[in-house]
């Protein structure tokens, strides 16, 4: 991974074999990034996406793998019980032409990442709902 700081924005380019959140997560912690948001692309050999069941309050997980063109990833940062939390979706797009999203899980990078993420002058936490069953901003 390298990346560069731009003022509030952070450029990030992943390389073949790095694992899209853990790498995201190590540069928030390393540049004290409290609260941001993520954009990107690149392309990926495998996936892990997941689809949250409101009524369950479970997430299911679907595993993609081979050639997959990452389309768009979209998230943001924030903190929880003092760490990095980031929240990240994403699409993948196979050689079909097929398209495939959801929560990101993991993914590793087959070719190249590009990320940028914005920073925001602030703090933003997170908080356990267990109504809702997921972690959600605490402003």
């Amino acid at each position: 991974m390298v990346y560069r700081v731009f003022g509030d924005t952070i450029a990030v380019r992943l390389e073949k074999g790095e694992e899209v959140c853990a790498a995201l997560k190590e540069v928030c912690a390393k540049e004290k990034v409290q609260a941001g948001s993520i954009v990107g692309l690149g392309a990926a050999n495998h996936a892990v996406v997941g689809v949250f069941d409101t009524k369950e309050k479970k997430f299911y997980p679907n595993e993609l793998s081979g050639v997959l063109e990452i389309t768009s990833i979209v998230g943001n940062v924030s903190e929880m019980n003092g760490e990095v939390y980031l929240h990240i979706h994403a699409t993948f797009g196979d050689q079909a032409g097929h398209v495939f999203g959801g929560h990101l899980n993991e993914a590793t990078i087959s070719a190249t990442g590009e990320i940028f993420i914005h920073t925001v002058n602030g703090h933003i936490g997170r908080f356990h709902s267990d109504e809702i069953g997921l972690n959600l901003l605490d402003l």
